[in-house]
């Protein structure tokens, strides 16, 4: 592609670039090729600015900076001058990859809690009606049998400009994206022109880069004001969880219509009917009818969850009735309350519960569950991750200790960080508690199989923290570990 049509519409950009041939576009000098465009980013540890030469002397024959005066005078490319580079990396992958989301159907869905199930079950949904879709998140990205690893929730507008142009040669017509707070700060989806957008919540989480809650929400507004008035898509929606306060000061850009899910006093209501390990029944009520929707999935939250998928399956034009049809054949998400089956029937759920608004969301579902069902006990294995916000420890120690009847405190992900000292930390929430109650052994594999065996046929184990993981992150090296494998080797041991 030319210089000059990469640069076509991009405001501040004079005429007259040169004709020359760009084969690839990146900000990584590691994924530099001859005749690249080299987009130097300032970073929050690392100037892309700083490896300018080193760019070209691998071979990139253009560079976007935004400070001039950081140009090596020995450089001899084209130097673009722009006023931000993450906005133009984003507009020049969108450009590159030949618009991918103006030929999909694409929602967005933000929030602390609910991202990952909501795309797949819109997913779900849209699949059923053969309107095939890919999916962007955390787990995994996927389109029909075609899967890929997933490193970040939302990956840098490059890769994601590139996995949407191949959801389209799949023969995707929509695409649901998970959008990060980190992807809304560093402009990673100013080019996707949603049709849709979703909040499910905000809870305390990320507050090691946010600062403060207030800084978090104001991350998440922008899907909803500044994206919202930028897109292309007409109409365009926004499906909000009304019973969240910070839902609540949702601003909504004008040219969106608001559609709004909960409990009360929202377009998509619920009455709540059945619920189990494993599976869920409830009453739908909507603007456009009345459905019971039957889930394989455990919790109050997946109610909501399920609210907001019917929400943005409205948008899109489908009926409550193939809506319901599709959800009921919907398996759930890897992960998320996965009920692991074994040899004892004991109830082992797997769950991604990682901060303390989701455990204890996870936590009030057994119990409500248990109240139906009248059976034992609840243990809660749980640990919190290394090298991020260190004030939910003891929060969610709290947490476990009031909603579970025992606690193993173990390690999840403890990075870089000191394992013991991340589990002191934790303690310090236990006020006041029982030591019988509390039960603390870092190695995870052996947590697991401490709560495992002293469960009896009537409780619930529920395994949080690391969900669909198939890893643990020690120090600098990543190994292979899963929460649900270790419960099925346990059965057959």
């Amino acid at each position: 592609m030319k210089l000059q049509e990469i640069f076509s519409n991009f405001d501040g950009v004079k005429e007259g670039l040169p004709s020359i041939e760009i084969s690839h576009v990146t900000q990584d000098t590691r994924n530099i090729l001859p005749d690249s465009l080299y987009v130097a980013i300032r970073g929050e540890k690392r100037d892309g600015h700083d490896y300018l030469q080193e760019a070209e002397d691998k071979g990139a024959t253009a560079f976007v900076v935004e400070s001039a005066e950081k140009v090596p005078d020995s450089l001899s490319g084209v130097v673009i001058k722009v006023k931000d580079s993450r906005k133009a990396l984003d507009h020049l992958a969108s450009v590159f990859y030949s618009h991918p989301g103006r030929e999909l159907f694409c929602v967005g869905v933000t929030g602390t809690n609910g991202k990952t199930t909501i795309t797949y079950m819109i997913e779900a949904l849209f699949n059923h009606k053969k309107m095939w879709t890919g999916v962007i998140g955390t787990i995994n990205h996927h389109c029909q049998e075609k899967v890929w690893p997933s490193e970040m929730t939302t990956p840098d507008p490059l890769f994601l400009q590139k996995r949407l142009r191949e959801f389209c040669d799949l023969g995707a017509r929509s695409a649901a994206l998970e959008v990060s707070s980190h992807a809304l700060i560093q402009k990673r989806v100013e080019s996707v022109p949603f049709n849709c957008v979703v909040f499910t919540n905000l809870t305390r989480d990320h507050l090691d880069y946010h600062m403060t809650m207030e800084n978090y929400f104001l991350a998440k507004q922008r899907l909803f004001t500044d994206l919202l008035w930028s897109t292309t898509k007409n109409p365009c929606w926004a499906v909000v969880n009304s019973d969240d306060v910070y839902g609540r000061r949702l601003k909504i850009a004008d040219p969106a219509s608001l559609w709004t899910y909960g409990q009360k006093h929202s377009d998509f209501q619920f009455r709540q009917e059945k619920l189990e390990y494993g599976r869920t029944e409830f009453l739908a009520l909507t603007p456009i009818g009345e459905v019971v929707v039957e889930i394989k999935m455990s919790g109050l939250y997946n109610i909501y969850n399920a609210l907001a998928a019917l929400a943005v399956g409205a948008s899109a034009g489908m009926s409550l009735g193939e809506m319901a049809v599709a959800l009921k054949n919907f398996g759930g998400v890897p992960g998320r309350m996965q009920f692991v089956e074994n040899s004892r029937n004991l109830a082992v759920l797997v769950d991604y519960a990682h901060t303390p608004d989701a455990l204890e969301s996870s936590l009030k579902t057994l119990q409500e569950i248990r109240r139906h069902k009248k059976s034992g006990q609840i243990w809660c294995v749980f640990g919190c991750g290394g090298d991020r916000d260190a004030g939910k420890r003891p929060l969610m120690a709290k947490i476990a200790a009031a909603d579970a009847d025992h606690v193993v405190v173990t390690s999840d992900n403890p990075r870089t960080e000191d394992p013991l000292k991340i589990i002191q930390e934790i303690n310090a929430g236990f006020i006041n508690v029982s030591k019988e109650k509390i039960k603390i052994e870092p190695d995870r594999k052996k947590a697991i199989e401490m709560a495992l065996t002293l469960a009896g046929k009537d409780d619930v184990v529920i395994i949080a923290g690391k969900g669909h993981e198939d890893y643990q992150i020690i120090g600098d090296q990543k190994i292979h570990f899963s929460d649900v494998e270790t419960v099925q080797k346990f059965f057959k041991g």
